[in-house]
């Protein structure tokens, strides 16, 4: 077996070829339903690499038990490169504390390949709540502790766990509002009923531009390119609040090192394509491709942050 792999990864060193030995088909499995985000970028890849590699790429939408059974299917594959996942960050980073008896060991069972692309979140509040600045919030919060209400799409999702991140380091005091999904969060934020809330930018986008919605800052290190008017946290003094929501690659673990560095650099070039670019923007993301060992150290981080958060805070998966 080791002798069959080192001769995978030696034909990987020089060209894509390497897919072409033992089956003639690329299968990328979405483990959510078509339309999002991970089906785009799923989708953007398959159609990429099947020029690259001469190869038939198929997506696979394989959603199930919040992503487990698409991420199942690619744990068990042959590690060779021809069978991937596409998967959001909570899935990668928050579910294994989050969730209990969480299936997955994420460094054992896969090899991470490249992050793909990620958009920033933002705190938004309603026009309603007549706040138009970080610092008027945590005035606000302090001067009505435990009051002040944010709404999530859910208990231990990214965007509750921002929430939950900016109340420490603002030394805030906000109630949390769980939603089953961001379109319902949303509306009541919209409607006034709840002030406050971290969204996905294209979520909130269209409202911000409308006035419905005030932005407050950004969850990024930087400003992004599709909304450059609105500052980040970090620009406000709360620099440690950075929470993106972002898409990896991965591939089953025992895939060879040169494979991964070969999908990665694969992946780079795909998403580089000025139309593809468009693409992500249209749907308010950005390319952020990495090396595998880059994502492998972003992710353990990642991890780590929101294992904190989780059990500091007493958080309890629904």
């Amino acid at each position: 077996m080791k002798k069959w792999l080192s001769k995978v990864g030696c034909l990987a060193m020089c060209s894509m070829a390497f897919v072409a030995s033992a089956q003639e088909r690329l299968t990328i499995v979405a483990p959510f339903p078509p339309g999002g985000p991970v089906d785009v970028l799923s989708r953007i890849l398959a159609e990429g690499l099947q020029k690259k590699t001469g190869l038939t790429a198929v997506v696979e939408n394989l959603p199930g038990a919040a992503g487990n059974l698409g991420i199942d299917k690619v744990k068990r594959a042959r590690p060779d490169g021809k069978t991937l996942l596409v998967v959001p960050a909570g899935n990668l980073t928050i579910n294994p504390t989050l969730m209990r008896n969480f299936p997955f060991d994420i460094e054992r069972d896969f090899v991470p390949v490249t992050m793909l692309a990620k958009a920033p979140n933002v705190l938004v509040a309603s026009a309603h709540a007549k706040m138009g600045s970080v610092r008027e919030l945590v005035v606000q919060a302090k001067a009505r502790p435990g009051t002040l209400s944010y709404a999530s799409p859910g208990i231990g999702s990214g965007l509750h766990l921002a929430g939950e991140l900016f109340k420490q380091q603002t030394d805030t005091d906000l109630l949390h509002v769980p939603y089953k999904g961001t379109g319902p969060a949303l509306n009541d934020v919209l409607g006034g009923t709840v002030p406050l809330m971290f969204s996905n930018l294209p979520a909130a986008l269209p409202h911000i531009k409308s006035g419905k919605l005030v932005a407050l800052g950004l969850t990024d290190t930087v400003r992004s390119p599709v909304a450059h008017d609105i500052p980040t946290l970090a620009e406000q003094g709360v620099s440690a609040v950075v929470v993106t929501s972002w898409y990896g690659l991965l591939a089953p673990a025992g895939t060879p090192v040169a494979v991964a560095e070969q999908l990665a650099k694969d992946a780079a070039d795909i998403l580089a394509q000025p139309a593809v670019r468009e693409q992500l923007r249209s749907q308010g993301l950005s390319d952020a491709t990495q090396k595998p060992a880059e994502f492998a150290a972003h992710i353990k981080a990642e991890t780590q942050t929101w294992a904190r958060i989780i059990k500091s805070r007493g958080i309890v998966a629904e």
